[in-house]
């Protein structure tokens, strides 16, 4: 039995001889909590807390400590709202690829920072950087990267088509290699006292396109649109920012500063 009220509709439903009547209201109620169950099943990324592992910060590298641990902070809830907004999208390894993976390549850069500032005018503090680099999804996050079946079907229809196209694109790909600006060029007369980290930080650089360039290759097809772009090149460029930022250090130490653009040296692209 239904009957059509002001309010909304009535729905009745005879169960041993009791009707039972649910209101348009109720059951609005029944799908919101349905919908609070599954937001919360994406889970919290958690990494480690790397204020507690600093040594007593000198007051000339305080304000740049801060920063940079703000900074940590905004990354957790950038990679948090990713992770809520895509829900179902991409493949198996779609949330270690697309957001903790990236989030951790920024992580890194961003301590290995704290470290230089403090380095400057203290002892420079040995952290184990790649430990406290890498977050996790508690409370069940990595469902959503397993839950959809194989990258040819992601769960969001109206991203099937575009997934289809990336596959493609993942197979062209492999035909192509990362091509990054050249630093090296880009650099002043390095002292000799800087000339070793100079040289191991460009060996480094082409070291992070080489890792990139097969990442690229084994990865062919996998992911959505932007896979390539989040989860190979984005990293690369954070990796480089870092690399290239030592190098101004280091001939910093010695010499006047290089003001480079690490921003655009930094920047990757398939060729």
């Amino acid at each position: 039995m239904r009957k059509q009220g002001r309010s909304g509709w009535t729905l009745g439903v005879a169960i041993g001889g009791v009707t039972l009547a649910l209101t348009g209201a109720a059951m609005v109620g029944v799908s919101s909590a349905s919908e609070d169950s599954e937001t919360a099943s994406v889970g919290q990324i958690t990494c480690p807390d790397v204020a507690s592992q600093l040594p007593a910060i000198p007051a000339s590298a305080q304000a740049e400590v801060d920063r940079n641990l703000t900074l940590l902070q905004t990354q957790i809830s950038e990679a948090q709202n990713r992770l809520e907004s895509t829900v179902g999208q991409g493949g198996p390894n779609f949330v270690q690829n697309a957001i903790l993976g990236p989030l951790a390549s920024k992580r890194g850069a961003a301590i290995d920072r704290i470290a230089i500032a403090i380095g400057r005018t203290a002892a420079r503090p040995e952290l184990p950087i790649a430990e406290l680099s890498t977050c996790t999804v508690e409370e069940g996050g990595a469902a959503p990267a397993t839950t959809a079946p194989t990258t040819e079907a992601p769960a969001a229809p109206e991203t099937s088509a575009p997934a289809a196209d990336d596959a493609d694109n993942g197979d062209d790909a492999a035909d192509q290699r990362i091509s990054c600006p050249d630093v090296e060029s880009e650099l002043p007369a390095i002292p000799a006292q800087a000339q070793a980290e100079v040289e191991r930080n460009l060996a480094l650089l082409d070291t992070q396109i080489s890792e990139a360039n097969n990442r690229l290759l084994t990865s062919a097809g996998e992911g959505g649109p932007n896979f390539v772009q989040n989860a190979i090149l984005g990293p690369l460029a954070d990796k480089r920012g870092a690399t290239i930022d030592r190098i101004q250090i280091s001939i910093g130490r010695h010499a006047a500063r290089p003001e480079l653009d690490v921003a655009a040296l930094s920047v990757c692209s398939l060729a």
